[in-house]
């Protein structure tokens, strides 16, 4: 099964119905179809609660992140996650954050739109729209009949 993290913009773009909206709800979609395994951190939510409080009210993030909660499990963020951060070549703090709790768990992929800013890692970093299009590929070839055919 997948791993993956999904970042702060991705959750917004769900939320907050923005350009990217689609991407975002075709992922969630997947995820809660438990196709794959999605991680977030309580930085990502704590990020959410801001954006959607600031544009609307506290009673609607709030209901949003019991929702989001059914669907992504908390990756842990410590002293070692924070040591690594200030140490990392990544050069947004919080960015490095999320990276490496991401790694603690041995996550596959982070789902962001802000590739760029995760380049300097060694995990994969995708769109929610690459993310959806490699889970399809991954269930389009495992549903492929196989031949009997023995070639020698």
């Amino acid at each position: 099964m997948t791993n993956i993290f999904v970042d702060s913009d991705i959750i917004i773009d769900l939320l907050a119905k923005r350009e990217h909206y689609v991407e975002a709800a075709e992922l969630l979609s997947v995820i809660r179809n438990k196709e794959i395994y999605a991680y977030t951190t309580p930085l990502v939510l704590a990020n959410v609660d801001y954006v959607v409080t600031k544009y609307s009210n506290r009673r609607k993030s709030k209901k949003a992140i019991q929702e989001l909660r059914k669907y992504l499990s908390i990756l842990t963020m410590d002293e070692i996650t924070v040591d690594k951060a200030i140490d990392s070549p990544l050069t947004d703090f919080e960015d490095a954050l999320q990276y490496h709790a991401a790694e603690s768990q041995n996550i596959d992929f982070i789902v962001t739109r802000n590739v760029k800013d995760y380049k300097k890692g060694n995990i994969k970093i995708i769109t929610a729209e690459e993310c959806v299009k490699l889970h399809k590929a991954k269930d389009d070839m495992q549903s492929q009949p196989r031949s009997n055919t023995i070639h020698g």
